[in-house]
């Protein structure tokens, strides 16, 4: 069953959202830090793989650079974070597109996004 949470960490002042699987993997992170909400993160397992399969290590850093890094192994034990909680689907959504139009006009200064349509999902 898909579920979406969030949890903060105050030390870094960032708020970090996931939806996970199953068996409670992330598919997708939106981590947004400082009192504006700044997004530093907006990863996608989906995109992750398909580089992974269909590109090089050089493509994968540029995804890393623009989007972020996507949290790996389950994702047991947020609930005993500080401020952690659920979240409606739709929060996260929300979310996802606002992180991925600030990260994509952030790169679209440089020569490569994802949204571009170069990848299958990105736009999710």
């Amino acid at each position: 069953m898909t579920s979406w949470f969030r949890a903060y960490y105050e030390d870094e002042d960032l708020w970090q959202y996931f939806e996970t699987d199953d068996e409670n993997w992330a598919v997708r992170q939106v981590d947004v830090r400082g009192a504006d909400s700044t997004p530093v993160t907006a990863a996608s397992l989906e995109e992750i793989l398909y580089l992974r399969d269909h590109s090089d290590l050089a493509a994968m850093g540029r995804y890393e650079r623009q989007y972020g890094i996507l949290a790996e192994g389950p994702l047991d034990g947020w609930e005993d974070e500080p401020h952690a909680g659920e979240i409606p689907a739709a929060e996260f959504e929300q979310l996802w597109v606002r992180a991925r139009l600030i990260l994509d006009d952030s790169a679209s200064r440089g020569t490569w996004t994802v949204s571009s349509g170069r990848l299958p999902g990105a736009n999710r």
